[in-house]
């Protein structure tokens, strides 16, 4: 891992404000595999121009096509106008510019997530929070609060259990009856793929042992007599209970608002919402929430949403995508992805596997592939991205086919589909990331030795599949695009532990000790690429923002110290100071330097 001091005596360094960008592009295309976006600045400096802010004397890293250091960057409004040494900077300088010294801060384009849950997430941290208890008493004790502290709510609902708690991941409905059997009881799990309910939210619901499976999802039962044993798995199943205890217009505009406020706070500008659904009744309808908050001027957060495929319907559900389209993209918002949920997750056996688990059961994806195949294709051919939710390595492999079956139907278009999760994906589909354009959206803080990994996982598949899990390294080998997201609220948002969980493969927050095939680790600079450059590829605006160059936009995070500098185990212990949202200050202040 070079140091800073290596880093600055690149011949990149050397290339400062305009004079760097022609230059760049011209690596661009002289060195094939340097770079994973191409840049077009889209305002060119001038002598004439004085910045309003002038931030100088920093550890600026630019995240370009060449991975270029600066000292200074100079903004005029939204966008940069300068990047390069202190020394030329002043040229940018009058007496209205203010000026920040740095004092050898950190610099780096505004983070980028690219599948996250903001409003559910923020209505989950305002609300009944299991997160972080990771023993049962502990757990129940939450519980026991959370009922005890709404004695006038018709029902209860809260999030963020820990599945390895339980056999088999699977709790009963006894336990929360002990707590209240005259309310409805509704908590889903960390994962957001298991609901668990007590026996009268089973009865609101009209839930029964003659109740089937909904496609798509399952209802676990008493082995013996077929009951309902109170847990829901998969939205399809999780959504029965969503009827019966509705979220409201101003819970999921307050879940957006906190949310917007935090991901600043952590240094991110811009996402890509991986659930949105069309229904606002549902804790993910959060069309109107958006449009409110972008029209207000709250929204800090340039947001992509990914509108979700409803898995029990067919094409005719495609018009309704084109007018949200219309109807809800402007300013910070575009609405031109489409996320399609393909399987479950390992821990229950939801996942896909071309080959089953080692007990002999497995699933099938939740959408057959000549559908997929026809579905992908029609909405490629309108324009729309496509985000696909693939745990299992035989939904992986789905979602590969359909895009290369829209590549022969449609032709060859800037298209970006990707996928995420990609927690086993079979060896020989690794190429086929790079081949087929897709990019690989994976969740590197999973990349862990934790139960979930050595209890539930590995347990079920065995240790030949199972040096598969997470392979971001073999596919960075093989010069695909890969780009980074949290999954928030399934685990924390800040982009820093995740990056350090990439490089080290390890826990960044030292609970599980190990090293989790380290083969897999990778550099810092494709680590932060992903997490910048590259999910602003993912978003359609690697054009306007992901790296600092001259005509971007002024979206950047300054950081109390130098990621290189530092042991990459201690990455996560660096702070966010400041976030820039179009070169105002949306965390933090400019005079706390």
């Amino acid at each position: 891992m070079p140091t800073q001091s290596s880093a600055r005596n690149l011949p990149s360094r050397l290339l400062v404000g305009g004079f760097k960008i022609g230059l760049a592009i011209l690596l661009v295309f002289s060195l094939p595999g340097l770079y994973s976006c191409t840049y077009t600045p889209s305002l060119v400096p001038s002598k004439n121009i004085t910045a309003d802010l002038v931030l100088r004397n920093g550890d600026i890293y630019t995240v370009d096509a060449v991975r270029s250091w600066a000292d200074a960057v100079a903004i005029k409004g939204e966008h940069i106008v300068y990047v390069g040494h202190d020394s030329g900077a002043q040229a940018f300088i009058d007496a209205d510019t203010k000026v920040v010294d740095l004092n050898g801060k950190m610099i780096l384009p505004g983070f980028q997530d690219v599948h996250i849950h903001p409003p559910w997430a923020g209505i989950k941290h305002q609300g009944c929070d299991l997160t972080d208890y990771y023993t049962l008493e502990e757990t129940l004790a939450a519980i026991q609060k959370c009922v005890e502290g709404s004695p006038d709510k018709p029902f209860i609902r809260g999030d963020g259990w820990y599945v390895p708690l339980f056999p088999d991941g699977i709790p009963h409905k006894k336990i929360l009856d002990e707590f209240d059997s005259t309310r409805p009881l509704y908590f889903l799990s960390a994962d957001g793929h298991s609901l668990w309910v007590n026996s009268k939210a089973l009865e609101t619901m009209g839930v029964t042992k003659e109740t089937p499976d909904p496609h798509g999802g399952r209802i676990e039962r008493d082995s013996a007599t077929n009951e309902p044993i109170g847990v829901f798995q998969e939205d399809a199943a999780i959504n029965m209970a969503w009827r019966h205890a509705p979220y409201t217009d101003e819970e999921i505009e307050s879940g957006l608002r906190f949310a917007t406020h935090y991901l600043n706070s952590l240094g991110i500008t811009s996402i890509q919402d991986a659930i949105v659904k069309l229904d606002s009744n549902d804790p993910y309808g959060s069309l109107e929430a958006y449009r409110k908050l972008n029209e207000s001027g709250e929204l800090t957060l340039r947001s992509v949403l990914a509108l979700l495929w409803d898995v029990s319907q067919g094409p005719e559900q495609i018009q309704k995508f084109v007018e949200a389209r219309r109807k809800y993209s402007g300013g910070n918002v575009k609405a031109s992805s489409i996320k399609f949920w393909l399987d479950g997750i390992m821990e229950v056996k939801t996942a896909a596997l071309l080959e089953p688990y080692l007990d002999g059961t497995n699933v099938s994806p939740y959408i057959t592939q000549p559908d997929l195949d026809t579905y992908v294709a029609k909405l490629d051919k309108l324009g729309f991205q496509v985000h696909i939710h693939a745990i299992g390595d035989a939904t992986v492999r789905s979602s590969l086919d359909a895009f290369a079956h829209t590549r022969r139907a449609n032709g060859i278009r800037d298209s970006r589909h990707h996928i995420c999760h990609l927690e086993l994906i079979n060896p020989t589909d690794i190429p086929r990331f790079k081949n087929l354009d897709v990019i690989a959206n994976f969740q590197p803080l999973w990349a862990i030795m934790d139960d979930y990994i050595t209890e539930r996982t590995i347990p079920i598949l065995g240790p030949e599949r199972s040096r598969w899990l997470y392979p971001i390294g073999s596919v960075v080998k093989t010069g695909a695009v890969i780009a980074f997201g949290s999954d928030w609220y399934v685990s924390t948002a800040d982009p820093l532990p995740q990056i350090e969980t990439a490089v080290t493969r390890e826990d960044a927050f030292d609970r599980f000790p190990g090293t989790f095939i380290p083969e897999e680790r990778i550099s810092l600079h494709d680590a932060i690429a992903a997490f910048t450059i590259n999910a602003a590829y993912v978003n359609f605006q690697e054009n306007t923002t992901g790296s600092i160059e001259v005509g971007k936009i002024a979206d950047m995070v300054a950081l109390d110290t130098n990621l290189f500098d530092i042991d990459p185990k201690k990455i996560s212990d660096a702070k966010v100071l400041l976030t820039l949202f179009g070169g105002k200050a949306v965390y933090g202040s400019l005079d706390a330097f």
